[in-house]
């Protein structure tokens, strides 16, 4: 093994994520203590949480300096001599705020999760895969035979949500920014996208689905949001696991009647997703589970974005791209 490595550290906050951050040179451990693994990074996944922790407004303190990516999938090259469950060879997918955008990343063996192979496929379960399916589940309560609203349908956890929304016997809607994403939101099986670049989100929900929707899926926030909150039907649930429309610039202030007004006529609920909070809980590796039994099945097709990022130095490009929402499903960054 090297002695040194690349990793990606934001060392002040900034919502210009390439003022952020800086590439550092860090020193490798020849021997990792008693309990550890030394982890090869092979794939990191890019989230919009990137630009919040490089920002300094991410849901967990990230104080400067701060090593950024949060999920990567890779090989064990080294382990502690306390280590019985893994050996160099191994693959694992690992989460947590500093484990992405480095070339190496030194962990306890018991916070990682045993794989059978890497692929970009697997990693993209981790968080994605498990913010749709814990928040669809467990905080939208949702159903069958239900019309189901899921913003930035086409991104790295929207792609998730729509498959597992039409797995239980739903009828979907999605937006996206493209037609290139209409195209491979039909092939997931949406029923109604909407591009919302071409189309007027509120006048199609409003002339196709008079009757509202019972259950959105929202990681868009702004105009979106305030969209969704209208168009809810009776006992309808709003379920945000984040706002991009609004990670590039300062929080937007509001000025409107208070949100009750619109809901307790319709006995609809807002509620919040994050996943954070999951990852110690046993429901987390459960939904992990049927995931990768879904993805194995052949009843999980998880899109990968085709554009190519590589090593640290990518990760800035990848971060960049994504928040210009120029990717079609999950941006990934190879090393």
């Amino acid at each position: 093994m090297p002695t040194v490595y690349q990793k990606l550290t934001a060392i002040q906050h900034s919502k210009n994520f390439r003022d952020a951050v800086q590439i550092q040179t860090a020193e490798l451990p020849e021997v990792p203590h008693p309990d550890e693994i030394v982890v090869k990074t092979l794939y990191a996944g890019v989230n919009a949480a990137d630009l919040m922790m490089a920002a300094g407004q991410y849901l967990l303190p990230t104080p400067v300096p701060c090593d950024l990516g949060s999920e990567m999938v890779g090989q064990v090259v080294a382990t502690g001599d306390n280590v019985g469950n893994l050996k160099s060879g191994d693959y694992v997918l690992i989460n947590g705020i500093g484990c992405g955008y480095r070339d190496y990343y030194t962990i306890n063996a018991r916070r990682v999760i045993p794989i059978p192979q890497a692929s970009p496929e697997i990693m993209s379960l981790s968080i994605g895969g498990l913010t749709a399916s814990l928040g669809l589940s467990l905080t939208g309560e949702m159903s069958s035979n239900e019309t189901v609203l899921i913003t930035a349908a086409a991104g790295g956890t929207g792609q998730f949500a729509v498959q597992l929304a039409k797995l239980a016997g739903n009828k979907v809607i999605g937006t996206c920014s493209s037609d290139d994403k209409v195209e491979l939101l039909r092939s997931l099986g949406v029923d109604r996208p909407i591009n919302y670049k071409r189309e007027n989100m509120r006048e199609v929900l409003k002339s196709e689905f008079p009757r509202g929707v019972h259950l959105v899926f929202d990681g868009v926030g702004g105009e979106q949001f305030d969209i969704a909150v209208d168009h809810l039907a009776r006992f309808g649930r709003l379920v945000n696991i984040g706002f991009i429309s609004e990670y590039h610039a300062e929080p937007e202030q509001v000025t409107r009647p208070r949100i009750y007004y619109k809901l307790l006529a319709k006995n609809a609920s807002i509620r919040t997703f994050n996943l954070n909070l999951y990852f110690s809980r046993p429901e987390a590796q459960e939904h992990l589970m049927r995931l990768v039994g879904l993805l194995n099945e052949g009843q999980l097709n998880p899109a990968i974005d085709p554009a190519i990022f590589q090593g640290v130095a990518g990760s800035i490009d990848a971060v960049e791209y994504l928040q210009r929402g120029e990717n079609t499903g999950k941006v990934v960054v190879r090393f």
